[in-house]
C-alpha cells in the first residue's frame, strides 16, 4: 500500500481515513486500509468475468474495494519480483506452484495458519508447495493435470480396437504407445508429440515419466538423483518416441493435435474447449500410460496458489480474500466457468458434479489421483532449464540418455551444494 502522506496530521485526514470505507479519493495519495491490491493471471476477457464477479462478491461483503493487476506468463514472474524489490508489493498475489519457494525463501510473504481449520481441506499433496520450513506461506487455489489425447481415428486405422466412445479397450503403457506411434508414422501421421526446445513446459513431460519409471530429481534426503537408472531409461523413451513422432512447441503440437496430425499427445485441460469447436479430429482421453497395465502411469499436476505479501497494509483483509478465493464453493463457481483453470484445490470441491458431469473433465479429475507435483526448492527455476537442456541435447543427438543426465547431476549438485 501507499504511505499516507504527512502521516495523516490533520483531524480530517484521520476521519477520512477512518470512516471513508472504501470511497476514499482518489485525487489524493492516501491509501484507504479498506483497499488491498490483488495482482493475478487470469487476464482474458471470459476468465476475469469469473473472477470479478467473485471479487464483487467479497468487496460487497467486506466492505472494501480490490484492486485488481493482470499479470501475463511471458512477464509476470519478472514483474512481482520488482514490485517485492521496490518495496511496494500487491498485498495478496498469485502463484505458479514451482513458484512459490522462491518467494516464501525469500521472507517476503506472510505466513499463514498452518491449522486443521486453515489446510486440512487442501488436496494433501498441494500443500507441499506452500510449504517452506514446515510453515505455510500460500493457500492452493486450483490444482489441473494432463492427459494422454489419441486421435481416434487414426487408432482403428492402425488396428487399434476402441469403445463406442472412442476410448480403447485396454490401459495403454509406453510400450503399447511406441508401438503404436510408430505404425502410425508409417501411415503417414505423427505417431506423437513431443516437446523440443520448450522452456518452462518440456519439463512437465519429463518428470512423469521419470516417475512413471521409477525415477526422482531428489531422494528423500534431497540428494540429487538424476542420474539413476529409472532416469536414463525414462529418458531413452521420451527419445524413441520423438523419432515416432514429432518436435515442436507445446503451442505447435496443440494446433498439430486439433489439425488430425498427431495420434497421441499429452496436454492440458486448456485444449478441451478448442477441441469443441475442432472438426479435423475425432479424439478421446486415456489415463498417462505407465511401465505395465498393472503400474499406472503418475502424471503431472501444477496449481495455482495464492499469498499474502508480508507488507500488505491490511494483512487480515488479504487473508480473508485469500479464504474466500481458496474455499471450495467458491472456486468450484470459478472452475465450472473457466476450463483451464482445472478443479478446486479444496479436496471436497475437486470431484464436485458441476464440473465432472462433463466426461472429458471427469477424465482429468480421475487422473488427478495420480499425478504429482514439482519437487520444492528455491531454485528450481535453474534446476528445471538444466533438465530440459539435457533433454533437448539427446533429442537432437548430442548426447546419449546417460551423458545428458550425468552431466544435468553435477550442474544440479553444484546448486544444491552452494549455501
Amino acid at each position: 500500500m501507499r504511505s499516507m502522506t504527512g502521516l495523516l496530521l490533520s483531524g480530517f485526514f484521520i476521519a477520512a481515513f477512518l470512516f471513508g470505507g472504501c470511497s476514499g479519493n482518489e485525487a489524493n495519495e492516501v491509501r484507504n486500509v479498506r483497499t488491498i491490491r490483488f495482482w493475478q493471471f487470469w487476464s482474458d476477457a471470459p476468465q476475469r468475468a469469473a473472477l470479478d464477479s467473485l471479487l464483487r462478491e467479497f468487496e460487497q461483503a467486506n466492505d472494501c474495494t480490490v484492486e485488481v493487476t493482470n499479470l501475463l506468463w511471458n512477464d509476470g514472474k519478472a514483474k512481482l519480483q520488482a514490485a517485492f524489490n521496490s518495496g511496494a508489493p500487491p498485498d495478496v498475489i498469485e502463484l505458479g506452484s514451482d513458484w512459490i519457494a522462491q518467494f516464501s525463501s525469500a521472507g517476503v510473504l506472510q505466513e499463514l495458519p498452518s491449522d486443521s481449520a486453515g489446510i486440512a481441506r487442501f488436496v494433501p499433496y498441494a500443500m507441499a508447495p506452500a510449504t517452506w520450513n514446515r510453515r505455510v506461506f500460500a493457500y492452493p487455489w486450483t490444482l489441473d493435470t494432463r492427459v494422454m489425447y489419441a486421435n481416434a481415428g487414426v487408432l482403428e486405422r492402425i488396428g487399434q480396437r476402441t469403445s463406442a466412445s472412442g476410448a480403447t479397450t485396454s490401459a495403454l503403457t509406453f510400450d503399447d504407445v511406441l508401438a503404436m506411434a510408430r505404425s502410425a508414422r508409417a501411415q503417414g501421421v505423427a505417431g506423437i508429440g513431443i516437446n523440443g526446445a520448450d522452456r518452462h513446459r518440456l519439463y512437465k513431460k519429463l518428470l512423469p515419466m521419470f516417475w512413471t519409471y521409477g525415477g526422482d530429481i531428489f531422494d528423500q534426503s534431497g540428494k540429487p538423483v538424476l542420474n539413476s537408472p529409472e532416469n536414463i531409461r525414462a529418458l531413452t523413451m521420451y527419445a524413441d518416441l520423438s523419432r515416432a513422432g514429432t518436435v515442436e512447441t507445446q503451442r505447435q503440437l496443440d494446433a498439430a493435435f486439433m489439425q488430425g496430425q498427431l495420434a497421441f499427445w499429452n496436454s492440458g485441460s486448456w485444449l478441451l474447449p478448442k477441441l469443441a469447436g475442432a472438426k479435423s479430429v475425432r479424439y478421446t482421453i486415456m489415463p498417462y500410460p505407465g511401465v505395465t497395465a498393472a503400474q499406472p502411469g503418475i502424471s503431472f499436476a501444477g496449481g495455482e496458489y495464492l499469498a499474502v505479501s508480508a507488507k500488505a497494509g491490511n494483512k487480515d483483509l488479504a487473508r480473508k480474500l485469500v479464504n474466500f478465493l481458496t474455499n471450495g464453493e467458491q472456486s468450484v463457481r470459478f472452475c465450472s466457468k473457466v476450463a483451464e483453470a482445472g478443479f478446486p484445490a479444496d479436496k471436497l470441491f475437486t470431484g464436485h458434479a458441476s464440473i465432472v458431469s462433463n466426461p472429458d473433465r471427469a477424465a482429468f479429475a480421475t487422473q488427478l489421483r495420480a499425478a504429482r507435483m514439482t519437487p520444492v526448492h528455491p531454485r528450481w527455476l535453474d534446476i528445471e532449464e538444466i533438465i530440459e537442456d539435457a533433454a533437448v541435447r539427446v533429442l537432437y543427438g548430442e548426447q546419449t540418455p546417460q551423458q545428458a543426465l550425468a552431466a544435468a547431476q553435477q550442474e544440479v549438485e553444484q546448486i544444491v551444494n552452494t549455501p
